[in-house]
């Protein structure tokens, strides 16, 4: 069957496929991995494949359909997002329009968290998929019936369907290197993260994430709780072929919900990639209960840097946000990371159930006692099918229905949450102010100037990065 994969046209250098879709102040830009994923799967079986990632490449509504018109697929997989999902379903109102026959399904965390409603947007979408799409997709371009393909909800004439509820995959070995699709459609340098060497390439060496906070979406909508392992071996094979295949590749980003679940399985990634030879920086998600001797191991293979939420400086803030850690075993983290060498991105949310002008405070106080190499600093995002979306939804905390306006005008990340205490407006308020007043310290400046004056790759990496976000510092947010 000829398929097309889409991450579908809206604002230049949507990020679409990263937790809190947007366009970044940081010029972030993601790998849409998952359809990717499904994709390689399609295309290790024989089936004939398009794969379009119109944000990256800035391509139009125009030019996607003129491409999707002349290659004819018989079905059109388009990823979706909360903020994005209208923009997206017009896209499909107008390719069904150019190809009738046309099947067309959705994918993505929003869709799984509302089907049947993201369905009734429009007679123009045939399905949608719940949950982990690989082989979803893959049974749809098989031509199963579609009755019996697990994980989807449908429509039959008038009439919507569900099917049964598609069962996590065990055997994440099974699956083909997504970075075969990268390399066949994708420019590597269009794709951009602040806390990795550019040019990079995002994989991952897992699914799933065991912790249980509110606000994180993949593990609540698509990927579960359910910590499934690739293979060490499959991970280092992956690597040496994104090494030997990606012309100037600087960097892997493992995008793993928590790619430092457990220290056995550090150690044994970073001994699979010294033993391989391999010479390449690598950086990853990680919690605050890694310990210092892993960490000088993972040092040793590669690791340059790790992308950790720190969420808050008030322990009654994380305890609510069901976070399980504690700000004394963050400062230790802090302390054995900058020992080891290891660079450290910290994630900050403002806005939590407790949020008061004192714990923001007690938050931006604590981000500069740690003193990471980058932060970030934004009100907290809320997206169907989380624990915290219903909880401020229960409460009446968010300002509206329309998903659209989840973001600004510009597609940059909009508040339509408050907290018990505070407006959307304060919580931005105190974001810009947040960033300025780490950014633009004397110190943390000229720790960035010799970094970079030290380092070729960490000078281009700060004058991309800096290039967006020093503007969102001065002028601060568009909302």
């Amino acid at each position: 069957m000829k398929i097309t994969f889409l991450n579908p046209p809206f604002h230049k250098k949507f990020s679409r496929p990263q937790r809190s879709p947007a366009v970044t102040k940081s010029g972030t830009l993601y790998y849409p991995m998952w359809l990717a994923h499904a994709a390689a799967l399609c295309d290790s079986v024989g089936h004939e494949i398009d794969f379009i990632d119109a944000p990256a490449d800035e391509l139009n509504l125009v030019n996607v359909i003129q491409r999707v018109t002349a290659f004819a697929p018989e079905l059109l997989v388009v990823e979706t997002s909360t903020p994005s999902i209208y923009n997206d379903v017009h896209v499909c109102n107008k390719l069904k329009e150019a190809l009738p026959s046309i099947f067309i399904t959705l994918v993505g965390t929003h869709v799984s968290a509302l089907p049947k409603e993201s369905l009734e947007l429009s007679e123009s979408i045939d399905a949608v998929t719940i949950g982990e799409y690989d082989y979803t997709i893959k049974e749809l371009a098989d031509k199963v019936d579609i009755k019996t393909i697990n994980g989807l909800c449908y429509r039959l004439g008038k009439d919507i369907f569900f099917t049964e509820k598609r069962q996590l995959i065990a055997d994440i070995d099974s699956l083909p290197f997504v970075s075969t699709i990268y390399k066949k459609f994708l420019k590597m340098e269009n794709y951009f993260n602040p806390n990795a060497l550019h040019p990079m390439v995002t994989i991952t060496a897992s699914r799933g994430c065991p912790q249980q906070c509110i606000f994180c979406i993949y593990p609540q909508t698509m990927m579960g709780h359910k910590f499934r392992l690739r293979s060490v071996e499959k991970v280092v094979k992956e690597i040496t072929y994104i090494v030997e295949n990606f012309p100037g590749v600087k960097s892997i980003f493992f995008e793993d919900d928590t790619f430092t679940v457990t220290r056995k399985r550090c150690i044994e990634i970073s001994d699979g990639i010294m033993q391989s030879g391999i010479k390449i920086s690598w950086t990853a998600n990680s919690r605050v209960d890694l310990d210092y001797e892993t960490m000088k191991i993972m040092k040793r293979a590669g690791c340059r840097c790790l992308c950790v939420g720190f969420e808050s400086g008030s322990q009654i803030l994380l305890d609510n946000i069901k976070k399980h850690i504690t700000t004394e075993k963050t400062a230790k983290f802090m302390e054995n990371a900058k020992k080891a060498g290891i660079l450290i991105h910290g994630c900050f949310i403002v806005g939590l159930p407790g949020e008061t002008k004192q714990t923001m405070e007690e938050t931006l106080s604590f981000a500069k006692k740690l003193n990471s190499d980058t932060v970030q600093f934004y009100p907290i995002m809320v997206y169907p099918g989380t624990e915290a979306y219903n909880w401020y939804k229960e409460r009446g905390l968010i300002s509206t229905n329309d998903f659209s306006k989840w973001l600004t005008p510009a597609g940059l990340h909009n508040s339509v949450v408050r907290s018990e205490n505070l407006t959307a407006k304060e919580l931005v308020s105190f974001c810009d102010h947040a960033r300025r007043s780490f950014y633009l310290r004397p110190t943390y400046i000229l720790y960035k100037l010799k970094q970079s004056l030290l380092d070729a790759d960490e000078l281009r990496r700060n004058v991309k990065s800096a290039k967006t976000l020093f503007k969102h510092l001065i002028r601060g947010s568009d909302i």
